[in-house]
């Protein structure tokens, strides 16, 4: 069919995606790969996306964005996704930096840093998790004190991807002590050059690498990069949460483990087998509908934590599913981290703990429920 002929939601913007990525894998500049936006960097391919208006989409023009809408921009990040696209280098801060900058920071954090994200210029990476503390990410010990200009950070933060990378960092710190652990945070935003900043890798099994270590010792942060009110941090982490946890890449991460059990199927006589792959591509479409939900209520200027939490829950799920049903097939007989089952096994640990753990979601979508 003629490009020109083709139909349904942003079909231009589809098609932009889908020549872009096909050149690039014609061209062998990269190989299709689960869990790609965050294992799968390329300066390069996020630059090209940046030059064709496809990061930074739902930013206002006069911060280096294209104006568009957060549905727009998931038909653009389904695409990426189902192509197993390099895009680790902006997705994080195209995904929740910015749209906390634009909510929160001030004129000038947002004509500072939200230009550079468009641009790919900018690269993130996220300071929350620490040591000994879990899923419970209001268990803080980095702490930031006021000094003349700004504050000085100090503190400890783990799995934090691409931190090697990145030319800039999202801190969630400690400004006060409160009656409760949730109070006196804050959110800031540091360059990874800094004096003081120490990144050491943390390699997986496999040795691969893109996990790390990141250590701040009395690392100046100017006044003008705190996110929001000082204080305020975790409701602002909340809400930014919404963006990280209501995002296609919560059912779409093994999409190419799919695609494989789709065509091998296709080559069977197996009825249980096609009975297996219609449920989970039944389920598929129902999260699908989840991440239209989300964007819509972030278009209309809503922060969706719940309904981002239970798509993230019910994503889990799936995903895990997906990489369960190669095991009915000989396609899991090749388990190496170059198979696209071994890919998908190898990230499959981290769906249930990224961006909040199981009993974390629950405890969100059961609060909605109260509240209902």
């Amino acid at each position: 069919m003629d490009r020109s002929q083709r139909s349904g939601p942003h079909a231009a913007l589809r098609d932009d995606v889908r020549q872009l990525t096909a050149e690039w894998r014609s061209a062998g500049r990269y190989i299709p790969r689960s869990d790609a936006w965050l294992r799968s960097f390329d300066l390069e391919f996020s630059k090209e996306l940046a030059a064709r208006g496809l990061i930074a989409m739902t930013y206002p023009e006069e911060f280096g964005g294209a104006g568009r809408t957060n549905v727009e921009r998931l038909a653009v990040t389904e695409e990426l996704l189902r192509a197993g696209a390099p895009v680790a280098a902006h997705w994080i801060g195209d995904r929740q930096i910015g749209p906390a900058i634009l909510r929160h920071g001030t004129r000038e954090l947002r004509e500072e840093i939200l230009p550079r994200i468009a641009s790919a210029e900018a690269v993130f990476c996220l300071g929350m998790s620490e040591p000994e503390a879990g899923s419970d990410l209001a268990a803080v010990r980095t702490s930031a004190k006021p000094v003349d200009g700004g504050w000085l950070i100090t503190g400890h933060k783990i799995w934090t991807s691409h931190a090697h990378r990145a030319t800039h960092a999202y801190v969630l710190a400690r400004t006060a002590r409160g009656a409760r652990k949730h109070d006196g945070l804050t959110e800031f935003i540091l360059d990874m050059d800094a004096d003081g900043v120490s990144v050491t890798p943390i390699a997986d099994l496999t040795g691969e690498h893109h996990f790390n270590e990141m250590r701040f010792e009395d690392v100046f942060v100017p006044a003008r990069r705190v996110v929001g009110e000082v204080g305020n941090g975790w409701r602002q982490v909340v809400e930014q949460l919404a963006f990280e946890r209501g995002g296609a890449e919560r059912a779409l991460s093994s999409y190419p483990v799919l695609t494989a059990l789709i065509a091998h199927t296709a080559e069977q006589d197996r009825p249980e087998l096609r009975t297996l792959l219609g449920s989970l591509i039944a389920r598929l479409a129902v999260l699908r509908r989840l991440c239209w939900d989300v964007a819509r209520a972030m278009d209309a200027g809503q922060a969706p934590v719940q309904q981002a939490a239970a798509l993230k829950y019910l994503g889990n799920a799936f995903e895990r599913d997906v990489i369960e049903a190669m095991r009915h097939t000989d396609l899991c007989q090749d388990p190496t981290p170059g198979s696209a089952f071994g890919q998908a096994l190898l990230a499959s640990p981290g769906f249930g703990l990224r961006g909040g753990a199981a009993e974390v979601l629950l405890s969100l979508i059961a609060r909605q429920e109260t509240q209902a």
